[in-house]
């Protein structure tokens, strides 16, 4: 098992900690489907490889409800038939939100109008938070190397 280099610097700094959290809460009240925002949020940390993220983040997204299916094939959305289109732009707007160097126009206008015709600007705002938020804590966690499943 992975033994942590620190504890997280959010809980080390816990002014941090709240700040973050206060972000998380306020992201949540953007009025994107709590599903879609755990589905953001699983696919974000997947991509970071921060296991603690998605392993606490498929716990969550199954208390909440959400299948096994759904889960499993967050990975590889764009070939699994379990996404509404509404998730896949969420979806599209995560990777290309989180892998902002992996093209010469970090967002581009492809994937932010198919976002855009699915979400207003407070539920797009709702989901730039989300994956800002979740980015922050997966580098947080990996930097530190936050052992998967440590307080789930």
């Amino acid at each position: 098992m992975q033994q942590a280099r620190m504890q997280n610097p959010a809980v080390v700094i816990p002014e941090a900690m709240s700040a973050i959290l206060g972000v998380l809460k306020a992201a949540k009240k953007g009025g994107v489907p709590e599903g879609t925002l755990d589905l953001v949020h699983l696919r974000a940390s997947q991509i970071n490889g921060c296991s603690y993220c998605v392993v606490g983040g498929t716990i969550a997204a199954r208390k909440a409800g959400e299948s096994d299916e759904r889960l499993h094939a967050v990975a590889a959305w764009r070939e699994a038939p379990y996404f509404t289109e509404a998730e896949r732009a969420a979806l599209a707007l995560t990777e290309a939100a989180t892998r902002l160097s992996d093209r010469s126009e970090a967002v581009p206008d492809e994937i932010w109008n198919a976002a855009a015709a699915h979400y207003d600007e407070k539920q797009l705002a709702s989901l730039i938070l989300m994956i800002g938020v979740t980015n922050l804590f997966n580098r947080l966690n990996a930097t530190t190397r936050q052992p998967a499943g440590e307080s789930w």
